[in-house]
């Protein structure tokens, strides 16, 4: 039996959605249930968070870059494996892109296509009454959806919390809990979003706060009876592996590899076997493909640049087979990279690459790609579909055609020029990888 489902979601961002997913999450697991996350869009750091709060792998759900058959094999795999699936939503609950319908990448769509009801996030600090107008207007914008109740996030008193819950009845909406303000409740951040989960001081001892709080501010039995719809079953084909055993870089300075990849990877019969640059560690010689994620490398520049076993084992490696690096695993494969304070770093040379991270710029969107050439991604021509988020600026000149990794548009089809570049058997771009497109 697919297990029901609910999605955390708000009307905009900074609203507290992850706060009061992982308090949940923690919480219902204390119950004894298996809980299973989701993540609604391109987020490569928050389904960390939720494996550490319900000991369960999270996916993205992502109905802009995902083709359907994909998008309903990861949701039916989650569904499948837990009691209750506990999706939490990125942005406003109908933010997206402007594309076919049920494809625009918002939350709503995820809801819709799997009935899952919405649990409704709102910030309460600055407003009152007022704060159910809002809310009022998320339950009328999409009739695909429902809205199940609100959580009452950063209420400032007794006082205030009445209030709010007196507009709230007005227009309708239960309320199912409510979190008071508290700035212990806070993940640290950084310029990607949050501190990783594998980097985050005493994660256990704060999930077991948050869940705390859940127990005490939220009404957990009318949460658990909210949650409804669930996930077909489906034979859709998760994302391919490069390689039969595939290095992949990971630690502090590589981390940003979506887990459906890695998992389609496993699934298809490859083997990936983990390396640590941060280490001096080189990717093993017995693999057949090398994978440098995303991640912070711009953070640790200096011991990338000191680290000669990784270095030299990298282009030893690419000598012979394929080397693919995205976001910052690309801007370790070229010439240097410049940290915040304007010292350039010696990379791999792999690639004719110079990144800055002291020049920066927020480079944010889907990119919708066709491969120039074969390799790691798939055959020249053929289509996939990823996104970019980053600050680095590339100081070195793009690519022509016959060396670039793709040419890209972005959601709307706005042409975006070429993207990456490609020499021998090494490639790489800034944007992340999510499907290829089947349709």
């Amino acid at each position: 039996m697919s297990a029901p489902g609910l999605l955390v979601a708000a009307p905009r961002s900074s609203s507290g959605k992850t706060t009061v997913t992982l308090a949940l999450m923690r919480a219902l697991r204390r119950r004894g249930l298996r809980v299973r996350g989701a993540k609604c869009g391109p987020d490569y750091i928050d389904p960390a968070f939720h494996r550490a709060a319900t000991g369960q792998p999270s996916f993205n759900l992502d109905s802009f870059a995902m083709a359907p058959g994909l998008l309903d094999a990861l949701a039916g795999e989650t569904a499948a494996q837990a009691d209750i699936v506990v999706a939490e939503g990125s942005m406003g609950l109908f933010d997206g892109v402007r594309a076919a319908e049920s494809r625009t990448g918002a939350n709503a769509d995820i809801a819709a296509r799997y009935g899952w009801p919405v649990v409704l996030v709102v910030d309460v600090s600055g407003a009152a009454q007022s704060a159910a107008a809002v809310a009022l207007g998320c339950k009328l914008y999409d009739p695909r959806i429902r809205i199940a109740g609100v959580i009452l996030n950063k209420v400032a008193s007794a006082r205030h919390r009445r209030l709010v819950e007196a507009g709230m009845e007005r227009v309708g909406l239960p309320v199912l809990g409510v979190l008071m303000r508290d700035a212990e409740l806070v993940l640290p951040e950084r310029h990607l979003g949050l501190v990783q989960a594998g980097e985050t001081a005493d994660l256990e001892s704060r999930l077991d706060r948050l869940a705390d709080l859940a127990e005490a501010g939220i009404d957990l039995d009318a949460v658990l009876a909210c949650a409804s719809g669930g996930a077909p079953a489906s034979a859709g084909v998760l994302p391919r592996p490069p390689g039969q055993r595939v290095a992949i870089a990971r630690d502090a300075a590589f981390s940003f590899l979506y887990p459906h990849l890695e998992t389609g990877w496993r699934l298809a019969g490859a083997e990936i076997v983990p390396f640590s640059p941060l280490l001096d560690e080189a990717p093993p010689d017995s693999c057949d493909a090398c994978w440098l994620p995303g991640g912070y490398p711009e953070l640790h520049a200096g011991q990338l640049a000191a680290a000669s076993r990784f270095l030299d084992g990298l282009r030893a490696f690419a000598t012979t087979r394929p080397v693919h690096g995205e976001c910052g695993g690309y801007m370790v494969l070229g010439q240097t990279l410049e940290d915040a304070d304007g010292t350039t770093h010696a990379m791999a040379g792999l690639l004719p690459v110079a990144t800055s991270y002291r020049k920066r710029k927020l480079h944010l969107g889907y990119r919708v790609a066709q491969l120039c050439s074969d390799g790691p991604l798939g055959r020249r021509g053929a289509r996939v579909v990823g996104h970019e988020f980053h600050y680095a600026s590339e100081l070195s000149p793009a690519a022509a055609e016959a060396d670039a990794l793709a040419r890209v548009t972005d959601a709307e089809g706005t042409d975006q020029g070429l993207a990456g570049h490609r020499v021998g058997s090494v490639g790489g771009s800034f944007f992340h990888l999510i499907a290829a497109d089947d349709g």
